[in-house]
């Protein structure tokens, strides 16, 4: 396998929980990777204490590979209440959300990005439904604003099949739009291989984050979060895929669930080395 991908790691900085950029810099050192892909919604949320960002991250070396944003009122409690509240879909919260997008897609923008990712909301299905055209026209809308300012779009696996994604991603035929293929999210909602799944969508691969789980037990719940290595991720099979779709983006270690964050991403870390 190609060790050139361990050159392009990066950590979640959502995962380690900062409160400033200094914290983050602090996080990343213990970590021992300089590249971060940010969460936007709190440099959005606070500039007084996120403007310094750029100048910290050039200060420390460190290189910010690409962007985050979330989407107002997701309730990840239970899959029911994520597929009601996640995305673009709910019109309660979409006046907020296009928004808060406008303003993230500027700061993106501003920070030099190439690439910001975020869940879409679940995908229906059928095409002939309303909540495929609505979440088509909105999920257009945002790609066309991003495009416009020269960034593209990664959009994260899971809460949808691998075939429904690229049904999607084919009817839509934006460039700019892609996946940020998370093959733990496939296991955590019970959506099928990730591998066979990588596969698929292949063509649309944007960036790639390094998550692991083991399926759920009870249909219909959450399966569980756990550190890199120890789930049922075929790491092997993983790289190896990623080697024959000659991907050449980042990967980034995200960690959702844990005490130990620092802990966790560090042994992540690790252990991605050791398959090399």
């Amino acid at each position: 396998m190609n060790r050139a991908i361990l050159q392009r790691l990066a950590v979640c900085s959502w995962s380690l929980h900062p409160h400033t950029p200094a914290d983050l810099v602090q996080y990343l050192q213990a970590v021992g990777i300089k590249r971060v892909q940010i969460a936007l919604d709190p440099v959005r949320e606070d500039p007084s204490i996120w403007s310094s960002l750029p100048d910290v991250c050039a200060q420390h070396q460190i290189t910010i590979v690409s962007g985050m944003f979330g989407t107002v009122g997701e309730d990840y409690s239970t899959l029911d209440s994520i597929r009601r509240t996640g995305g673009l879909t709910p019109d309660t919260t979409w006046d907020r959300n296009w928004r808060n997008i406008q303003v993230t897609a500027d700061l993106a923008q501003r920070l030099g990005l190439k690439l910001v990712t975020f869940h879409a909301g679940f995908m229906p299905h059928d095409e002939r439904g309303p909540d495929f055209r609505k979440l088509f026209d909105r999920l257009a809308r945002v790609a066309d604003l991003f495009a416009a300012r020269h960034l593209e779009l990664g959009l994260e696996t899971g809460q949808e099949t691998a075939d429904t994604l690229r049904g999607l991603l084919t009817k839509l035929d934006r460039p700019g739009v892609g996946v940020n293929f998370d093959p733990a999210n496939l296991i955590l909602y019970d959506k099928g291989d990730p591998i066979a799944a990588l596969r698929v969508v292949g063509p649309w691969l944007k960036q790639c984050h390094i998550k692991d789980a083991r399926q759920t037990r009870t249909p219909g719940t959450w399966g569980e979060e756990v550190p890199a290595g120890t789930g049922q991720v075929d790491w092997r099979a993983f790289f190896g895929t990623l080697d024959e779709l000659r991907f050449s983006g980042n990967l980034c270690i995200e960690r959702e669930a844990g005490s130990q964050r620092v802990a966790d991403i560090r042994a992540a870390r690790q252990f991605v080395e050791s398959q090399f």
